[in-house]
């Protein structure tokens, strides 16, 4: 009775994180110049905090409440997505703030129980993952504005994958060499926020390490042989090289420019990094991360291919778009990266109706 009702929590929370994804995306159109209905235009502001805090930040604490297999876990993706629930039903702003702070904080402790249970470097790389979401909401607290503290939230995002894929590299037996690669680059990617942070926008050296640890993956991930492979193991694959492509760019874009304000460029640099990369890993990841929430087992089939062409496309229209100055092919990148979200979330629930329906 309680696994049931357990699995009954994780759904109800995840589809309230889709929810928050699916106003993130509204508010992202409206932002880039796309008319949509009033209600969207009161939370446009807010599109950064719905995708990362209510959505991203929301799934990844459901995952790691699974692994450490506590129910307390589960109070970080709650007020995780209460806090982009907050924002769609327009209360205050500070009470979505004190939302996610602590959701970040129980995030932080469920990583430090994984630490201390397996000490290594990739579940140190979690727990400064889950600390650098933390600390963008405490800064948000003390007032500092949503475009700097962005750059923590992309450390949290980009240390959480990290340190997962470092965890599944063992399977190719990196060596010690390359461990202290890894190990100097998290710690160039640390400091690089606190330079950003405190040199307000000056992304460079974040810029630097973004590149390192792009080439790091695309060097010894195991993705690069499990590409050789067939159905699901090979999607994935597919989904985690190209996403560290557009991690790649994205370090390119923010080290020719150097310092990041609101703009284009910065648009091209965020936008490579949390559509390009974060969600070519989600979309590689769903069936297995979903699986594990539901309980029930995703089959994979090849229209999963879909939303990922389409992300791509859609990235490419608008980076061209952010960096040549061509606000038409912006918008067409826009609402293609939209489209491409949507068809994520829609072949999602459909996998999820149909599985469950043969089960």
């Amino acid at each position: 009775m309680l696994i049931k009702l357990l699995v009954k929590y994780r759904i109800s929370i995840l589809i309230v994180a889709f929810l928050n994804l699916l106003v993130g995306i509204g508010s992202g159109l409206y932002r880039i110049g796309w008319s949509l209905p009033e209600s969207i235009s009161n939370i446009a502001a807010y599109h950064g905090p719905l995708m990362v805090c209510g959505f991203l930040g929301s799934v990844i604490t459901i995952e790691r409440a699974i692994a450490i297999g506590r129910l307390w876990g589960y109070l970080g993706s709650l007020l995780g997505v209460l806090g982009g629930l907050f924002i769609i039903a327009g209360f205050p702003w500070s009470i979505s703030i004190i939302a996610f702070v602590f959701a970040s904080l129980v995030l932080s402790f469920a990583s430090i129980k994984i630490y201390l249970h397996q000490r290594a470097l990739s579940t140190l790389t979690l727990l400064l993952g889950s600390v650098s979401w933390l600390i963008g909401n405490l800064l948000l607290v003390n007032g500092l504005n949503v475009p700097y503290v962005t750059y923590w939230w992309i450390g949290f995002l980009i240390l959480t994958v990290a340190g997962e894929r470092l965890e599944l590299s063992r399977l190719t037996s990196p060596s010690p060499h390359s461990k202290k690669e890894f190990a100097l680059v998290m710690l160039m990617l640390i400091i690089g926020m606190v330079v950003t942070t405190t040199f307000n926008g000056n992304v460079l050296l974040l810029s630097i390490a973004i590149i390192f640890l792009a080439i790091w993956l695309l060097r010894y991930d195991v993705a690069q042989h499990t590409i050789k492979q067939h159905g699901l193991t090979k999607f994935i694959a597919v989904c985690l090289l190209s996403g560290y492509v557009w991690l790649l760019l994205g370090g390119i874009i923010g080290t020719f420019t150097n310092k990041l304000i609101p703009g284009s460029s910065y648009d091209a640099f965020l936008h490579a990094i949390l559509i390009g990369f974060i969600f070519s890993m989600i979309f590689g990841h769903a069936p297995i991360i979903f699986s594990a929430i539901i309980k029930i087992k995703i089959p994979y089939t090849p229209i999963l291919y879909t939303p990922l062409i389409f992300l791509h496309a859609s990235l490419v229209a608008r980076i061209v778009g952010d960096l040549w100055s061509i606000p038409h092919l912006r918008g067409v990148g826009g609402i293609m990266n939209a489209v491409s979200l949507l068809l994520f979330f829609m072949s999602t629930v459909y996998a999820v109706f149909h599985a469950s329906q043969q089960k």
